[in-house]
């Protein structure tokens, strides 16, 4: 399969494409740190057709939550009922990827099922499909056609590149641009000014910082744990309207785990909600564990 997907590229491409390519091939292999990158496109955080033509949203307080009197409660649920409610998610982005400097472009579609399973599907290079993932609660599957080699984990897995307090939801929300369901707690400490409102605490070993603007909305999300030399950084910008809801399309993340440093600048060039979709996941018959 990989020798038919390398001859047909070859035949239709120049020197100069193929080299591209074959660099890019590179850095996705399993064996030279492609877990990693795989591991990162897919959780944080996931050549498009012409998109539609997306609606910016101007942000501006809703009216009914000046009416939320200023217990941390009444705040919560203010927030929480501003959060994204959907059943489906089906997004497409651009996404350009920095691995400690190397940089690449690629294009995520990303199908979500809500609380359930995460699909996506890598694109690389002249629209050939670099990888595929499927995340649940509770495991991670991971294809690398390029290599021909596959990877089964426990979800537990992604806790060598991120922080154990990150799960499933953590990852559900961020992808969607919605605040973290853990850091939406009665023992946060919540500030106001400018309009925006802050939200910081610490779950055992993670410090964390919330700040939404003034439609409850996310706009920053940072979490740290100092001692394990991580940290994650995500920023949403230019909020669109999807489906009837509010979500950004822009979405940066900038992680560090010890000496590897990674960002991932996301642009949504389609989205949309409650559509019925399928998650078709099948390792091949001939495909290897990755080692």
């Amino acid at each position: 399969m990989r020798k038919d997907i390398a001859s047909k590229a070859s035949s239709k491409s120049s020197p100069k494409a193929r080299t591209l390519k074959q660099k890019f091939f590179r850095t996705l292999s399993f064996r030279e740190g492609g877990v990693r990158l795989l591991i990162v496109c897919c959780l944080l955080v996931m050549v498009s057709c012409k998109a539609r033509k997306q609606v910016l949203v101007t942000r501006k307080a809703d009216s009914s939550a000046k009416s939320v009197d200023n217990k941390l409660s009444s705040r919560l649920n203010a927030i929480r009922a501003k959060q994204v409610n959907f059943n489906t998610f089906s997004g497409k982005a651009k996404t350009k990827l920095n691995i400690n400097g190397n940089s690449n472009d690629v294009t995520l579609n990303i199908r979500i099922e809500r609380d359930k399973r995460i699909w996506v599907s890598i694109t690389a290079i002249l629209g050939v499909e670099a990888a595929r993932a499927l995340i649940t609660p509770d495991s991670i599957l991971l294809i690398n056609r390029l290599q021909g080699v596959y990877l089964r984990k426990p979800f537990s897995y992604v806790y060598k590149y991120a922080s154990s307090q990150v799960n499933y939801k953590t990852l559900e929300s961020l992808l969607i641009g919605n605040a973290v369901p853990e850091l939406l707690n009665e023992k946060a400490e919540l500030t106001n000014a400018d309009g925006n409102t802050t939200l910081s605490g610490s779950l055992q070993d993670l410090l964390y910082k919330l700040v939404l603007g003034a439609d409850l909305k996310v706009t920053q999300t940072n979490l740290s744990n100092e001692s394990a030399g991580q940290s994650l950084q995500v920023a949403n910008n230019s909020f669109i309207q999807a489906t009837n809801r509010v979500m950004p399309s822009q979405i940066d993340i900038a992680s560090v785990v010890k000496d590897k440093k990674i960002q991932v600048n996301l642009h949504y060039t389609k989205a949309d909600f409650d559509v019925q979709q399928e998650y078709p996941f099948n390792i091949p018959a001939n495909y290897e564990p990755a080692k």
